[in-house]
């Protein structure tokens, strides 16, 4: 009986251990054949929010971090001389409305007797006056031009969320003089996340557009999230070369015994993400690139 006992820990343990070993080869065999790397980031699209118009910053609709859907006010400016430059292109408009009546009038008078009468009226009067009236109409295009120029300046005074995101460092407050086309905002975009997985260039050669991908967050290490390769990068910005003193290249030294592999960008794009996964700009990402060896061959 107790060699019976015996044998049967002996098997317990040996099932165990050729488990583990079997979980342990299978790691093994993904670790050296499927293309890894530790260096990945979060990434998403930021947009760089600025006024189109200079102005002071009066009011301030939100604050740093928060999120804002799509129309969203975000701040605004003083709209006092945007205002103005509104009446006044309006007054203008008046007036060169005015003016066209006139001229229409006084056209249509001259054109009238020069048609009954040739002798009555000079045909050097005739151009002139239909000169005069053609000029009155350029003139209300172009005042009402001015006019909306005038009204789509004063709209700009307000500024608002052009995504779905979250408002990112905010540096400003109500007195800043904001200058037209200079961000003091940013807007981090939450519908396109994706993951730069930055792989050594000798492990290019086995990564293919539309491999599926695991990625593993710093931030969640217990919930891997599955994607597929999207796309591989083209090229690298490279320090050696540059323009360095007296315009001279800019060399690096470097052992002849060692050569450090060049990191090559792979987007991934992920899946539906787990309700507990929050993505955040620039979190560190593990990425391993699934090998399809069948259709490698």
């Amino acid at each position: 009986m107790p060699t019976l006992k015996k044998l049967i820990k002996l098997l317990f343990t040996l099932a165990i251990l050729g488990a583990a070993g079997y979980f342990a080869y299978h790691k093994y065999r993904d670790y050296i054949e499927n293309p890894w790397t530790r260096d990945g980031q979060v990434r998403t699209q930021v947009i760089q929010v600025a006024p189109r118009v200079t102005g002071m910053v009066t009011k301030i609709h939100v604050v740093d971090n928060q999120k804002v859907k799509k129309g969203d006010l975000l701040f605004e400016l003083d709209p006092s001389q945007y205002e103005l430059k509104v009446r006044q292109a309006k007054a203008r408009l008046q007036r060169t409305l005015e003016a066209a009546k006139g001229t229409k009038i006084e056209y249509e008078r001259v054109k009238k007797i020069y048609a009954k009468d040739k002798g009555a009226v000079s045909q050097k009067d005739l151009v002139r006056n239909e000169t005069n009236y053609f000029k009155s109409l350029a003139d209300i295009d172009s005042s009402t031009e001015a006019l909306n120029t005038a009204k789509l300046n004063l709209s700009y005074t307000k500024v608002y969320a052009e995504i779905d995101g979250y408002v990112s460092n905010i540096t400003f407050q109500i007195g800043t003089q904001a200058t037209a086309n200079k961000p003091i905002l940013a807007l981090v975009d939450t519908s396109s996340y994706w993951v730069f997985g930055f792989f050594r260039e000798d492990k290019i050669p086995n990564v293919r557009i539309g491999d599926d991908a695991v990625v593993t967050l710093m931030a969640y290490p217990d919930t891997p999230l599955k994607g597929k390769v999207e796309s591989i990068g083209w090229g690298i910005s490279l320090s050696d070369g540059n323009p360095g003193n007296n315009l001279l290249p800019s060399i690096k030294p470097v052992f002849q015994w060692i050569r450090l592999a060049q990191r090559i960008p792979v987007r991934i794009k992920l899946d539906t993400l787990p309700d507990n996964v929050k993505l955040r700009f620039g979190l560190t990402a593990s990425v391993m690139v699934m090998n399809r060896k069948e259709e490698k061959k």
